[in-house]
């Protein structure tokens, strides 16, 4: 009897009583929301994330009125210029700790450099923790300088102004607290600017059309991402002792260049591009595509995605000359000139390349049409690559996809068994080759005469055979 009265205390009201407008959620007329104390009112509205959301609350009372101008953080999507900077002459706070100004490329705004300095100084002024201003800037504003005030108290900086430049203070300035700094697309000085954060631990930059050599010289960056799309990158020049990631995406330029000292690296993850220009049209073609990265067990895997050995000849040998790699365990090429000779380029690969454990190499993955190489070919270079006696004493496993079966494969296999340790080597013919064929018997006869390694054939409905 006692629970059954106790359910009575919120039992529904009679039948034909008027509900209340501003009844609260347990029916008893109070307005529970407008006797919270306003730092949790603040709170509640920080958690909308959205300032102009928290401003339309003003129509609810005149408590209600000023309370979006004391939030400690401010989030503006797809807010005007105009309208942005009239809600920031309005902040009531002294500091904040966060400022995040968002506006989509495709929402239609221009943001003008004389909008994006203001918007800068009055960040500066507010000295936000994490400060984030994304806005499109038009290819006109291009070549405005704006200045980047430094910021005294943030922790976290990322910003994407579109193509304009950034110049810093004249006068020494810091950024001593900053740990994460993110540039996207705008040009800047950032060994200036890095030299100026003595506390930074991670570094991201993305470049549009910077055609400089990039110099991060730090003794606290930990993580560094480096990305541009410019085809006349000129190189990356990195000092840094206690780096441990590295991501690295670029198109190189004919004179790229790369100077790595960071002995700490444990992650790697880098996609590299190199292209052949045309002066005369300004045109590039992209000649290859080197990515490398740490996988899960600790190995470096480098891959080299080289689409014309012809024309890729006289780049590729330099690519160890101009970077400066970290010791790979694994190599995987990937070969599209079906036609052409790789015998003395993958040599030289992996004379260079002195610490590859294992190796695969897969030739005409892009399925084009067979291409006849010419006489005196540059792929064929250097001519007595066949009979070189180089050591190659870390190579213990080979794998070849696509094998068809032509001289110059014959020969690369002799060669590898003739200068490398192996252990394993696994061919995969292509789908078209008989496994009766001239170059086929030359490999089983090879693998016959060397019973101390573990030969594998795989035809092409993967029937195999083991010798």
């Amino acid at each position: 009897m006692e629970s059954r009265s106790r359910r009575r205390l919120g039992s529904r009201p009679p039948r034909g009583a008027r509900r209340r407008e501003d009844q609260g959620a347990d029916g008893d007329g109070v307005d529970r929301i407008s006797v919270l104390h306003d730092d949790l009112l603040l709170l509640v509205l920080t958690r909308l994330r959205s300032t102009r959301a928290a401003a339309r609350t003003s129509v609810l009372s005149s408590r209600w009125s000023d309370l979006w101008r004391r939030l400690p953080e401010l989030y503006f999507r797809n807010v005007s210029p105009n309208a942005v900077e009239a809600a920031l002459t309005k902040v009531a706070v002294p500091k904040l700790s966060v400022l995040d100004i968002h506006d989509d490329y495709y929402n239609g705004s221009r943001f003008s450099a004389a909008v994006v300095a203001y918007l800068l100084r009055t960040a500066a002024r507010l000295d936000p923790l994490e400060l984030s201003i994304t806005v499109w800037v038009g290819e006109k504003d291009g070549h405005n300088a704006v200045e980047l005030p430094c910021f005294v108290r943030a922790t976290s900086i990322y910003l994407d102004v579109g193509y304009l430049h950034l110049t810093l203070p004249a006068q020494c300035g810091e950024f001593p607290a900053l740990e994460r700094l993110s540039i996207f697309g705008c040009i800047i000085n950032i060994s200036a600017l890095v030299s100026r954060c003595p506390d930074l631990r991670v570094l991201e930059l993305t470049q549009r059309r910077s055609d400089d050599t990039i110099m991060v010289h730090s003794t606290t960056i930990e993580e560094l991402s480096v990305h541009t799309d410019c085809s006349r990158f000129r190189g990356v020049a990195i000092v840094a002792p206690v780096l441990k990631k590295l991501t690295l995406n670029a198109n190189m330029h004919k004179d790229f260049t790369m100077s790595l000292l960071a002995p700490m690296v444990e992650n790697h993850s880098w996609s590299c591009k190199w292209h052949e220009i045309d002066g005369m049209i300004d045109r590039t073609r992209r000649l290859g595509r080197l990515t490398l990265e740490t996988e899960k067990s600790g190995c470096i895997v480098l891959r080299l995605d080289i689409r014309s050995p012809s024309r890729s000849v006289s780049h590729e040998p330099k690519l160890q000359e101009i970077i400066q790699f970290p010791k790979c365990s694994v190599l995987e090429l990937y070969l599209q000139g079906s036609g052409h000779v790789y015998g003395g380029m993958v040599l030289n690969i992996l004379r260079n390349f002195s610490g590859i454990r294992r190796l695969k190499l897969m030739t005409s993955y892009w399925n084009g049409d067979v291409q006849v190489c010419p006489p005196n070919c540059l792929c064929d270079q250097p001519q007595n690559w066949r009979s070189h006696s180089t050591l190659l004493l870390g190579l213990e496993e080979v794998e070849i996809v696509h094998f068809k079966g032509n001289s110059h494969e014959v020969d690369f296999l002799k060669l590898l068994f003739r200068c490398a340790p192996l252990t394993k080597v696994i061919v995969r013919l292509e789908s078209k080759v008989s496994k009766r064929s001239k170059g086929c018997k030359e490999i089983y006869n090879l693998f016959k005469a060397n019973p101390s390694v573990e030969c594998n054939v795989y035809l092409k409905l993967d029937a195999e055979h083991k010798y």
